[in-house]
C-alpha cells in the first residue's frame, strides 16, 4: 500500500510544522521521531499535539474531494488554468487511476487514519496517568473521526472498495465493497459511542473552535450519533436512523440549521486557509454553478445566495457558467463537517414510509428556512423522495452530497451532461499503486 505509507509520512511531517513546532511534554518533538514516541508511550502533552494534528490533517485534500464530487454531481464546474483535467477527465468520467483526483483524497484520508491509529496504539501502551474515563473518551473521539475519514473514502470509491483494517501497515486488511465498508464503519461508530458514554465529563485535550458545543464526551457523542445516522441511512436502515437521531444534535428548528461541526481555517503562521473560497469574477481559477442549479430552483429560494451572478460568463472547453459558487465569503470561513440541516433532512427521509406526515413537517422546516411556502405535493414514497432529494440538493449544495445521493437512489443517469462526451461515473478508481 505504497500511497498510504508514503502519504502518511508526508502529512505527519507537515502536521508537525503546521500544528506544533515546539517541544512536547517529556522532551519529545513532533519534528523528530514523533511516530515512535507517540505509539510507544503516549504522554499527555503528546496526546494534545497529536490530536491537533489529526484535526489539521482532516483538512488536507478537502478541496479535491469536494470539487470532484461536486463536479460528478453536476453542482458546479471548476475551471483552473493549472489543470484542465477538472473540465476534462472529471466531467467526461474517464478517470485515471494514477493522478491527483484519485490519489490525493485517498492518500490524505489514509494519512489521517494512520495518525489516529498511532495515537490509539500509544494509548494502549501509555504509562501516563490517564484515568479510565480519559482513555475511553479519547478512544471514542478518535474512532469517530476515523469513521468519518473512512466514510469519505467509501463515498468516493463505492464498490471499488476501501481498506478498513490498516492498523498494521505490514498486514493490511482486504478491500471491502460499499456495503461491507458501511457495515464496518457502523461498527466502529457503535464502539466509539460506547467509549464516549463511559468517558466522564471532560476530554483530556482541546478541540478547535469548530467543535464548540461538542467538546465534552457527552456532547461529542451527539456528533457520533449524527454521523452514525448518515451511515445507517446509506445502509437503508430507517428505523436505526431515527433511534440515532434521537441521541444526536438534531433540532427540528429553522433557527439551528447551521449548528454543527466544522473544519476551521486561518491565515496565522503556517495554518491553512479555506481552499474552497474563490473571490467572485475570477478568470484563471473559478468555480461556477451548473446552470441547472439556478434554473431548477423555486422562486424565492434564499439558498440561491450560495451562487453569485458573474459580470461575464466563464467558458472552458465547451462548458459555461454564469454564476460563481459563493458558499464561502472569505478564505477563513469554516467548512462544515456535519450540520443540523442535514440531520433534519435525514429525519425527513427516515420517516417517508412509516410517517409521511412527520416527513412533511421536517421538510417544511427546511422549506421555511429557505423562504419557501409549505410542501403541498403528494405524500407517496416516490413524491416525498423526490422532494427530499430536491431539498438536499439546495441545502447541502457544494458539501459533497449530491453525487452520493443520486447514486444511492439509482439516479445518476438523471444528472445533466452538457457535452456529448460527458458521463457521470459511479466511483473513483482505486489508485494504481494499491492494486
Amino acid at each position: 500500500m505504497k500511497i498510504l505509507k508514503q502519504y502518511s509520512i508526508i502529512v505527519l511531517f507537515v502536521t508537525a510544522l503546521v500544528v506544533t513546532s515546539c517541544e512536547l511534554d517529556g522532551g519529545e518533538s513532533l519534528n523528530g521521531a514523533s511516530t515512535s514516541s507517540i505509539s510507544d508511550d503516549l504522554s499527555r502533552g503528546e496526546l494534545t499535539q497529536a490530536l491537533s494534528g489529526v484535526l489539521s490533517d482532516m483538512r488536507v485534500g478537502l478541496a479535491t474531494h469536494t470539487d470532484v464530487q461536486s463536479i460528478f454531481g453536476r453542482e458546479y464546474y471548476y475551471f483552473t488554468s493549472s489543470d484542465p483535467r477538472f473540465e476534462g477527465d472529471v466531467v467526461v468520467g474517464n478517470l485515471d487511476n494514477n493522478t491527483f483526483y484519485t490519489t490525493t483524497p485517498w492518500g490524505a484520508r489514509y494519512a489521517t487514519i494512520k495518525d489516529i491509529n498511532l495515537i490509539l496504539e500509544g494509548l494502549a501502551n501509555t504509562t501516563a496517568d490517564f484515568s479510565a474515563e480519559e482513555i475511553a473518551a479519547t478512544k471514542g473521539v478518535l474512532n469517530t473521526l476515523k469513521a468519518h475519514e473512512l466514510l469519505m473514502l467509501s463515498d468516493n470509491q463505492n464498490d471499488n472498495g476501501i481498506r478498513v483494517d490498516v492498523a498494521d501497515p505490514e498486514n493490511l486488511g482486504g478491500f471491502l465493497n460499499r456495503s461491507a465498508a458501511l457495515t464496518a464503519i457502523s461498527e466502529i461508530l457503535a464502539t466509539a459511542a460506547t467509549d464516549l458514554a463511559a468517558g466522564g465529563t471532560e476530554l483530556p485535550f482541546n478541540l478547535t473552535s469548530g467543535y464548540d458545543g461538542f467538546d465534552t464526551p457527552s456532547d461529542f457523542l451527539k456528533f457520533n450519533k449524527g454521523l452514525h445516522a448518515r451511515v445507517e441511512m446509506y445502509r437503508g436502515n430507517s428505523a436505526a436512523v431515527l433511534t440515532l437521531l434521537d441521541d444526536s444534535f438534531l433540532e427540528l428548528s429553522t433557527t439551528s440549521i447551521n449548528n454543527g461541526i466544522y473544519h476551521t481555517f486561518s491565515l496565522s503562521g503556517a495554518d491553512l486557509s479555506n481552499p474552497l473560497f474563490i473571490a467572485p469574477n475570477q478568470e484563471a481559477n473559478v468555480r461556477v454553478a451548473h446552470s441547472s442549479f439556478v434554473a431548477d430552483a423555486e422562486s424565492g429560494d434564499n439558498r440561491l445566495n450560495k451562487v453569485l451572478l458573474r459580470t461575464t460568463p466563464r467558458q472552458a472547453s465547451g462548458l459555461v457558467g454564469a454564476y460563481d459558487v459563493a458558499i464561502y465569503g472569505s478564505n477563513t470561513d469554516d467548512v462544515p463537517v456535519m450540520r443540523n440541516e442535514e440531520l433534519i433532512l435525514l429525519y425527513a427521509e427516515a420517516n417517508i414510509t412509516t410517517s409521511p406526515s412527520t416527513a412533511v413537517s421536517a421538510i417544511n422546516i427546511i422549506r421555511s428556512a429557505a423562504g419557501l411556502l409549505p410542501y403541498v405535493g403528494a405524500t407517496t414514497p416516490e413524491a416525498l423522495t423526490n422532494e427530499i432529494l430536491k431539498q438536499r440538493r439546495y441545502s447541502l449544495f457544494g458539501e459533497a452530497h449530491r453525487w452520493v445521493d443520486m447514486r444511492r437512489f439509482g439516479r445518476l443517469s438523471e444528472l445533466p451532461n452538457d457535452r456529448a462526451t460527458d458521463n457521470v461515473p459511479s466511483a473513483v478508481p482505486v489508485p494504481a499503486n494499491e492494486n
